[in-house]
């Protein structure tokens, strides 16, 4: 019987000061999935972060979301967007910490447009989403921006997952 999937560190960010993007460059094609866990605090109550894949700006992502918060719930789907969307986070306080986990399947695979699950949680409200990148290229960089900042402190990890 072989062994489960093994997550190997391919790089973390932690950042010293506030930043409005943080990237991930030269990320080897020697696993078979991605895992980023992003340990966020923001500089204000409403903010989302929007994943773009080896510079691509053009309109090649859409994400689909889902969102609860114990007394109501919310779906939302955007198409053809510049970055992809890594879901929301409202209605919080500034500085609060908050954690995205995204799953990015594939990403090597030259074959295949590359799907991306995330979840994340605030304390406040659930979300889970995925995200299609439309382009069959392996996924070698991404940067992640948000339109305010994130505050020092806040720490990007990104795992690769041999054995899928």
């Amino acid at each position: 019987m072989t062994a489960g999937a093994t997550y190997v560190p391919i790089a973390t960010q932690t950042l010293g000061s506030s930043a409005s993007s943080v990237t991930f460059s030269s990320i080897p094609s020697t696993s078979t999935d991605l895992v980023l866990i992003c340990n966020v605090i923001y500089n204000t109550t409403t903010a989302n972060i929007q994943l773009g894949y080896n510079g691509d700006s053009g309109t090649n992502y859409s994400t689909t979301v889902l969102a609860g918060n114990g007394s109501s719930a919310v779906s939302t789907r955007f198409s053809n967007q510049g970055t992809g969307w890594l879901l929301d986070y409202y209605g919080g306080t500034a500085s609060e910490p908050f954690t995205k986990v995204v799953h990015i399947m594939n990403y090597a695979n030259t074959t295949t447009y590359k799907t991306g699950l995330c979840r994340n949680s605030s304390g406040r409200e659930a979300m889970t989403g995925v995200g299609l990148w439309r382009n069959t290229a392996a996924i070698t960089s991404m940067t992640l921006t948000q339109s305010g900042s994130f505050l020092a402190g806040s720490t990007f990890t990104l795992y690769g997952i041999s054995a899928a």
